[in-house]
């Protein structure tokens, strides 16, 4: 009887203990969101809307826990299921600002020089796409990137939930939010 009682009491205690780290998870990515929507706010919605290369908050996209804030509008059709997306992207882990110090990833050859950021083997080549169910993409950064338009400049962020999730990935500590900002090439939907 001793052990029944025993067995219970260390499978009540490891459901305890589960049910409050999955508490502590919801409370860290509501945290993450926050300041997800802080940042948002802070960023600048004036701009010369003559120059083009001004980067000034034009709309805000919200999608399945994603938040895109459009700096520089595209042009043409939003990408869509089965179209196809060419873009460069910079991946920051994602504390509250966007730190330099928190990059992690970049096909973008001028901001990896711009920020001292080498590494062995880079490939700047660009990332192309194709956009549906299959694309092997985060899912914050899929559900960020849809509707985006050919020459549009916009920063895609999430919450841990939907980036690497119980996964470190390289220097990406698990259920980091994440910031991407993305330049994208071209969008095709045919």
């Amino acid at each position: 009887m001793k052990t029944a009682s025993g067995i219970i009491t260390a499978c009540l205690a490891a459901i305890a203990l589960v049910s409050c780290s999955k508490q502590n998870l919801k409370t860290e990515w509501a945290t993450q969101e926050e300041n997800i929507d802080s940042f948002i706010a802070s960023l600048s919605t004036e701009g010369d809307p003559n120059d083009p290369e001004a980067l000034y908050v034009h709309d805000i996209v919200y999608n399945g826990g994603s938040s895109r804030v459009i700096l520089r509008e595209g042009s043409g059709d939003g990408l869509s299921d089965g179209g196809t997306v060419s873009f460069y992207y910079t991946g920051y882990v994602f504390t509250g600002s966007l730190d330099p110090d928190n990059m992690f990833a970049t096909n973008h050859q001028q901001t990896a020089e711009e920020n001292g950021w080498s590494m062995t083997d880079a490939d700047y080549s660009i990332k192309t796409v194709t956009f549906g169910s299959n694309d092997r993409l985060l899912t914050g950064l899929h559900n960020g990137l849809s509707g985006v338009r050919t020459g549009e400049i916009c920063y895609i962020l999430f919450s841990g939930q939907y980036g690497f999730g119980k996964r470190q990935v390289g220097a990406v500590p698990a259920n980091s939010a994440l910031l991407y900002e993305i330049r994208v090439e071209s969008v095709s939907n045919r």
